[in-house]
């Protein structure tokens, strides 16, 4: 049987799968945060004037947190990609970290070989994330939109 640490198949599943978990453990704890500090700011700006930018300011720190947010969970996929040797230094392991997880794919780097089938993992797990933030702006809309009228 292969060594899960061995850079295996297997392996890429066994580092991928747990780094998936947490992250998105990660990513919805910290949208709840976020929701929690939103709500609570902008219900107490019910008079329409006062409302409109409020809400533009609270969005656009909204999107800055959830790009916060992001940026830790791809620091940790280029941690596990540094400790395994699967990217030469940590400048190299968080480009190829954010291109993955992006799905940019433009950054001219490559994981080991052994390694390659945690990009793709990575890649699926940004779908994820990105899906979930894009969730939850919309839901916030949603729901603090109507305050306003």
């Amino acid at each position: 049987m292969e060594s899960v640490d061995a850079g295996s198949w297997s392996g890429n599943w066994a580092w991928s799968l747990p780094l998936i978990v947490l992250t998105v453990l990660i990513h919805v704890l910290g949208l709840q945060f976020i929701n929690d500090r939103v709500v609570r700011v902008l219900s107490g700006a019910t008079a329409r004037r006062r409302f409109i930018p409020m809400f533009a300011a609270v969005m656009g720190v909204t999107a800055l947190l959830a790009t916060i947010l992001h940026g830790i969970e791809v620091t940790i996929w280029a941690l596990v990609y540094r400790h395994l040797g699967a990217l030469p230094d940590d400048k190299a392991a968080m480009l190829y970290s954010l291109s993955a997880m992006t799905s940019y794919g433009h950054a001219n780097l490559f994981l080991e070989t052994n390694w390659q089938m945690m990009g793709a993992l990575e890649s699926l797990n940004g779908m994820l994330l990105f899906g979930l933030t894009t969730a939850f702006l919309f839901a916030m809309i949603q729901k603090v939109w109507p305050l306003g009228h």
